[in-house]
């Protein structure tokens, strides 16, 4: 199975599921065969669990569900140390971080203590508990979901974490012919179970593939001087750190693979960029009140930079 058709496959896969989200199973794609995290971003009602559900399913990996609240703890995410009174020991019960695919919904609701316990398994992909680290399954994918308009109950995160997301996908309404399909399908019941396309050994399979994607000097540095231009930027408080610019090259190696090439062209990256750059800029509060959005700055700088021939 070339890159192409894996991904036709999994959006065809994903549609039995959600109605018009074939944008964001492909973003989801390259951050999955890129190694790299995502937040989804998208007011209530948008399908988000869902799709994440879908998306899980249809690549064979195990998937669970963490709903992020203020009293959670730490230990609630990657488990804890109990002792079992039958056998005399202590032993470890894993939490649900032990999966391919982990959903942590409404990763803003979780106090910073907790929201903490993720960085390890999204960095390391491991976890500490009480002083015994354990691999977490491969491949590992965390999609965090965020509501965009609710301000109340909510905690920030720490831009420490936010720059260990690879991609933010913003999830808006569905247009007037995908919402009213989707109501069609609704009124027929027409949703099917989602069929298994891959297994886990074939993901990690087109891993390996993309490590052998060509990106030429000319393209280096391309990205680096995107990447730069959001640092020296007077608007920008702060801008993209060098891992941005690693998951923006990863993530352009990936969509080349989809798209059935072994190497990366400038429409890779511009691509991407909005995704993997925009949720790590910090603007300055006078440009912020003045409705000015990081997108809009990470657009100018690639109308800006010149592209490589």
């Amino acid at each position: 199975m070339e890159g192409r058709e894996f991904l036709d496959r999994l959006k065809e896969e994903v549609g039995r599921a959600v109605v018009g989200r074939d944008d964001v199973v492909e973003l989801l794609a390259v951050a999955l065969l890129s190694r790299g995290h995502v937040i989804l971003e998208g007011v209530p009602g948008v399908a988000k669990t869902t799709l994440a559900k879908a998306f899980a399913k249809a690549i064979g990996l195990s998937f669970s569900r963490i709903q992020l609240t203020p009293d959670m703890m730490p230990a609630d995410i990657i488990g804890s140390v109990f002792y079992d009174q039958k056998n005399g020991e202590f032993r470890v019960r894993k939490g649900p971080v032990f999966a391919n695919v982990v959903l942590a919904d409404e990763i803003n609701r979780a106090t910073p203590k907790t929201q903490s316990a993720l960085l390890e398994a999204m960095q390391e992909q491991q976890v500490t508990i009480e002083g015994n680290s354990f691999h977490l399954p491969e491949p590992f994918l965390v999609i965090a979901t965020m509501n965009p308009v609710e301000h109340e109950s909510v905690y920030n995160l720490p831009e420490a974490q936010i720059d260990r997301f690879m991609m933010k996908i913003r999830m808006g309404y569905t247009g007037r012919d995908e919402e009213i399909a989707l109501l069609r399908r609704k009124d027929r019941g027409d949703f099917s179970d989602v069929n298994r396309i891959v297994t886990p050994d074939r993901i990690s399979e087109m891993v390996r593939r993309i490590g052998k994607i060509r990106a030429e000097d000319p393209i280096l540095k391309y990205i680096y001087e995107i990447s730069l231009r959001t640092r020296v930027d007077e608007r920008i408080l702060l801008g993209g750190s060098p891992r941005a610019g690693e998951h923006l090259l990863f993530a352009s190696k990936s969509l080349a693979f989809l798209r059935d090439r072994n190497y990366v062209i400038p429409d890779d990256v511009k691509e991407l960029a909005v995704s993997v750059l925009s949720h790590r800029i910090k603007l300055k509060a006078e440009y912020e009140l003045d409705g000015l959005r990081p997108d809009d700055i990470v657009m100018e700088i690639l109308d800006d930079v010149e592209v490589p021939k």
